[in-house]
């Protein structure tokens, strides 16, 4: 091999290896910050009782910091120079929320051990913990992440999945980012609680893939109510519950309504009703099985949370999550 093609070889390789070798551990703070947790939840818990929505809103933090160059915080960054936010990124616009509570957790921690905690993993701690306080499991979260000095709002735009992406587009987007089908269906149950507005199902309502007729998967007594919540020219930001049913609560509900065709979001219903899809059977799995759901949400989690994260002595641990330091 000449030596030109042995040194492209070998850059080749590095661009290849992952981020950081180290590991992540759920006793990474034992010494360092040992409260972290019961501190987060306490700032979370006070926000509840002003924002029933708060948990669903920090799972998809979370989940929308992942699957853009991993878990680094980078969505929590603001506008500044060198960084456009990823906020303002077409999938997160008017759709992710919950930042001043990550503040205000962020400010709580850093009271109790200043520079410790990156808020990459106050996202993951968050992300259980309302879990948990939606009356769903608990898991071992793993921690040791650092936060990202940039942000990727390009990346935003074509990696996260849309709410009228196909069923092949959106087990593409998590096979990209090294998770499977049963990571899919069960992260995807995240959506047993939460709201979603009218924009991102109106489509499936009344001119579904410029039929003019509505999405045909869509129960008829369910497509009704959602049509006197979302009437055709109303206000598109009108909010209505991912499930109807037990619309608080962190629970199993969400398969029995996709059984049912009483998904909300295209993506969500294409998970039951696409013909023949290997994602039929987990539903059907967790429609039956609550336990069997808590326990793949939380594995699946963890799977999200090893997503490239920035570990050792890459990233940095930012004192203030909106900007680097």
């Amino acid at each position: 091999m000449s030596s030109f093609l042995l040194k492209l070889a070998i850059m080749s390789a590095i661009l290849l290896l992952p981020r950081s070798n180290a590991q992540l551990s759920s006793t990474f703070y034992a010494t360092t910050c040992p409260n972290v947790s019961a501190v987060v939840r306490g700032v979370i818990e006070e926000a509840a009782k002003n924002d029933v929505r708060i948990g669903a809103k920090l799972i998809r933090l979370h989940f929308h910091d992942c699957f853009v160059d991993g878990c680094d915080g980078s969505i929590l960054l603001d506008n500044a120079e060198g960084i456009d936010s990823e906020k303002e990124a077409d999938p997160n616009k008017d759709s992710v929320d919950g930042f001043s509570v990550v503040d205000d957790i962020k400010t709580a921690v850093e009271n109790v051990c200043p520079g410790v905690v990156s808020c990459a993993d106050i996202l993951a701690i968050a992300s259980q913990i309302s879990v948990s306080l939606g009356g769903g499991q608990t898991w071992d979260v793993q921690l040791g992440r650092r936060d990202g000095r940039t942000a990727n709002r390009a990346g935003a735009n074509s990696n996260l999945p849309s709410p009228s992406e196909t069923l092949e587009g959106i087990k593409d987007k998590f096979s990209d980012v090294g998770l499977d089908t049963t990571d899919l269906v069960a992260l995807s149950g995240a959506h047993t609680f939460g709201r979603a507005r009218c924009k991102s199902f109106n489509h499936r309502l009344y001119d579904f893939e410029s039929t003019g007729n509505p999405d045909p998967s869509i129960d008829a007594t369910y497509l009704e109510t959602l049509r006197q919540t979302c009437p055709q020219g109303g206000n598109e930001n009108t909010l209505t519950d991912l499930d109807q049913a037990t619309a608080n609560d962190f629970d199993n509900n969400y398969f029995t309504n996709l059984q049912n065709n009483k998904g909300l979001l295209q993506t969500d219903q294409e998970l039951f009703s696409t013909t023949g899809a290997d994602t039929i059977e987990i539903v059907n799995r967790f429609a039956s099985s609550q336990s069997d759901f808590f326990d793949s949400f939380g594995q699946s989690m963890i799977n999200m949370g090893n997503i490239s994260p920035l570990t050792g002595s890459n990233g940095e641990i930012r004192s203030d999550c909106k900007r680097v330091n």
